[in-house]
């Protein structure tokens, strides 16, 4: 007997959205991350070198909160990602487990 034995007479799903998503997302990644990060660079390099502390508190002010973003979008892909892989797996060809009687029941009824 096989580990996994493949239920008989199911049909498997037709791939969906979820293959378009799964696609995209190291793009999505990607352009997330590089975007706020050329921000962040930007507004550190681009101001003056005679800025008064006000000023830099600002900048570096505006810097953590790109990187905070980017944080939060890595956060937002990966959970995309899980969501995709969890449709995909669902959507795959169904399994029958090795039976389990219950405990207290005749194994022979």
């Amino acid at each position: 007997m096989g580990w996994l034995n493949r239920l008989p007479g199911f049909t498997q799903s037709a791939p969906g959205l979820e293959w378009t998503i799964w696609k995209r997302l190291p793009a999505i990644l990607f352009w997330g991350t590089a975007v706020p990060l050329a921000l962040a660079a930007a507004f550190w390099f681009a101001s003056p070198d005679l800025s008064t502390s006000a000023q830099d508190r600002d900048r570096l002010l505006m810097v953590y909160m790109l990187i905070g973003l980017v944080v939060l979008h890595w956060t937002l892909v990966l959970t995309v990602a899980i969501g995709c892989v969890v449709v995909i797996l669902m959507k795959g060809p169904a399994f029958v487990a090795d039976p389990y009687p219950p405990p207290g029941r005749d194994p022979e009824a």
